[in-house]
């Protein structure tokens, strides 16, 4: 036990106790003796033995590693390496499906009350299957060559045979079985054809390409019957059945008509603007705003044959500020969110409509609120369980002035 400066609880320590509620990013929350711990591996209204694992002066972290009053909803993990201490990828395992969406409408509303001062409530809607799902994969070699994922807030490889959200295409069982170079990242990627790609790259604290090892350098992505080029490097929805819902959902909030003019942020290889192209016919124009120069190369190919295409490679803020108006903003930026900066810019573009998808519900949240200040109305979101057995989550949403 590793004792900590200061009055409370020293990591190593157990204790039990009752969680409250749900929490952003996996966690769940409950106190002892005044002192908030944040927990994984729990469902709120257990009372169970938490191992503290870290702590701030402010508060604690643990996992659950005894269960003494289980909820009704607490199901056995279908995945042998999920639990304290081992894979960090997927937090609510040992959750049924039905009330992982449930716990997941939680957060959003918590984090649209505490961040966006608005009181909202939204399902989380069913995708797809609960397990194999994954389209995308990075993987980590252990130092003994072995494949695995990061434990939770760790850099310790948790060695691995299988991945059950993993598409079975990949053939990740096979791929275990080999030694790789220790200490790299490897990358499994499968296409709309099933066609699977690997690549790999040294770890690093700063991101480095990963470079083809097998397969082809491009994966061809079909969605509503139109063929999308992908760079193995390039963003691409790790769902399965995202590109198509989300696509969906884009072209109905965004309402385009004949003529507009639609800016795509963070647009990657053109999925959305794929989506409104039609719509908008000939005389409209599309343009696509996107920093990656792999996404920005594949979009040019994806649009070659459309001239009211642009692409706009860099920087979005600084991009966005050579616009003057528009129809419709589009954006699906990272996980951090748009920021008040780029908010800033969408507002001064007196659009009728944006289109916000994000994966973050907390980043949502924060630029809605920077949406309100400048005079822009949540009219409807819808959210959507992209990630099950994770405590992440896809929401859109569409606002208006």
């Amino acid at each position: 036990m590793t004792a900590i400066r200061g009055a409370g609880l020293a990591v190593g320590q157990r204790v039990q106790v009752t969680i409250e509620k749900v929490a952003h990013g996996g966690h769940f929350i409950a106190r002892h003796e005044g002192q908030v711990l944040f927990i994984r591996h729990g469902i709120p209204g257990e009372v169970v033995t938490v191992e503290v694992t870290s702590r701030t002066e402010k508060f604690a972290r643990g996992d659950v590693v005894e269960v003494h009053q289980p909820d009704a909803e607490r199901v056995t993990p279908p995945c042998a390496y999920s639990g304290a201490g081992k894979c960090g990828g997927c937090d609510f395992q040992h959750i049924s499906a039905k009330r992982q969406r449930q716990l997941k409408s939680d957060v959003i509303t918590e984090q649209f009350s505490r961040l966006a001062k608005m009181e909202i409530s939204v399902e989380v809607e069913e995708v797809s299957p609960d397990l194999h799902w994954r389209t995308r994969a990075g993987l980590t070699s252990s130092a003994n060559g072995k494949l695995g994922f990061f434990a939770h807030r760790s850099h310790n490889v948790v060695e691995i045979s299988d991945c059950v959200i993993l598409d079975k295409a990949a053939g990740l069982a096979d791929l275990t079985k080999k030694l790789w170079q220790a200490n790299s990242t490897v990358e499994v990627s499968v296409g709309s054809d099933a066609a699977v790609t690997i690549a790999t790259a040294p770890k690093s604290e700063k991101p480095v390409p990963a470079k083809l090892k097998s397969g082809n350098e491009f994966l061809t992505e079909v969605v509503d019957g139109r063929e999308l080029r992908v760079h193995h490097n390039a963003f691409w929805q790790g769902n399965s059945k995202a590109p198509e819902v989300l696509s969906n959902v884009v072209r109905e909030y965004a309402g385009v008509k004949p003529g507009d003019h639609v800016l795509d942020l963070y647009g990657g290889v053109g999925l959305f603007a794929a989506a409104i192209l039609d719509e908008i016919g000939t005389g409209g124009r599309v343009d696509i705003f996107e920093s990656s120069l792999w996404a920005v190369a594949d979009a040019k190919v994806n649009f070659e044959s459309a001239p009211n295409v642009f692409i706009h490679e860099g920087d979005v803020i600084r991009n966005i500020s050579l616009m003057k108006r528009c129809d419709v903003v589009i954006l699906d930026p990272p996980r951090d969110g748009a920021g008040a900066a780029v908010i800033e810019k969408i507002a001064r573009l007196d659009a009728r409509t944006i289109v916000y998808v994000a994966c973050d519900p907390a980043a949502l949240a924060r630029d809605s609120a920077y949406l309100a200040a400048a005079g822009f109305v949540l009219q409807e979101m819808r959210a959507f369980d992209l990630f099950p057995m994770t405590h992440h989550i896809e929401c859109v949403a569409r606002f208006t002035k």
